[in-house]
């Protein structure tokens, strides 16, 4: 089947404009997940490493689950489940139903799916942490949140970046799951205009070439701040 370039035009009936659209909301939805996730990835590290028995098996417990289980699985049941428990619980606190916009609840759902994998990831490069750059820092007197922003948090970065690189590749590609659950993004949109036209070939490739080129320039920026990362420490052994 020849391609149809003007089925991509970026005015109607072109549907250029519509996968752009798209394709802008599945980039805010992989930025501010993966933002989320590295957020309870530092705090769930610090709790494994450093928290009692109690918040190191509820951990354990968030990050083995979400490992686990498929990632669409999990969209659905955060999805769904969660909209109803909050409903629930607004209901007994006598309010009305929440409407939750679709890209609140796409934002929060790759965040704990994120979360999970990112608390690992963190967890690991806290551990390649000299463990007297940290001891010193507490001799100074520096309290324990001065001691995770001026000392672990930067000497862990270099070792928590490739694994920090690949979570935020996977983000981009998990949003496209939230397609199951109707917000528009890329690949719903995609779908769309294919089975609009019936221009499978044409719309699907097209929306392959914007993922390729979201993950080539990633790429791009992730090669640039590890090299910036890493200058210090070879630097450091010079």
């Amino acid at each position: 089947m020849a391609i149809n370039w003007g089925l991509l035009a970026l005015d109607p009936p072109g549907w250029g404009g519509a996968l752009l659209a798209g394709f802008l909301n599945s980039i805010e939805i992989a930025v501010g997940g993966y933002a989320l996730g590295i957020l309870i990835g530092i705090f769930g590290a610090m709790g494994k490493l450093y928290g009692g028995p109690v918040i190191r098996d509820l951990l354990e417990v968030y990050t083995t689950v979400v490992r686990a289980v498929p990632e669409l699985v999990l969209i659905l049941i955060l999805y769904y489940a969660g909209t109803d428990l909050l409903n629930q619980v607004m209901a007994l606190l006598g309010q009305g139903p929440v409407d939750i916009s679709g890209l609140a609840a796409g934002i929060f759902v790759i965040g704990v799916v994120q979360g999970a994998y990112s608390t690992e990831v963190m967890r690991g490069a806290i551990k390649s942490i000299a463990p007297g750059q940290i001891e010193a820092a507490r001799a100074y007197g520096m309290s324990p949140g001065k001691v995770l922003r001026r000392v672990t948090l930067p000497a862990m970065l270099p070792f928590a970046i490739p694994g920090l690189a690949n979570l935020w590749l996977i983000a981009t590609k998990d949003t496209a799951l939230l397609a199951v659950v109707g917000f528009s993004e890329l690949t719903l949109v995609t779908r769309q205009a294919a089975g609009a036209t019936k221009h499978y070939l044409t719309f699907f490739l097209a929306a392959g070439m914007l993922y390729l080129l979201l993950t080539l320039v990633s790429t791009v920026i992730i090669r640039m701040i590890e090299r910036r990362a890493r200058r210090g420490i070879a630097e450091a052994r010079a």
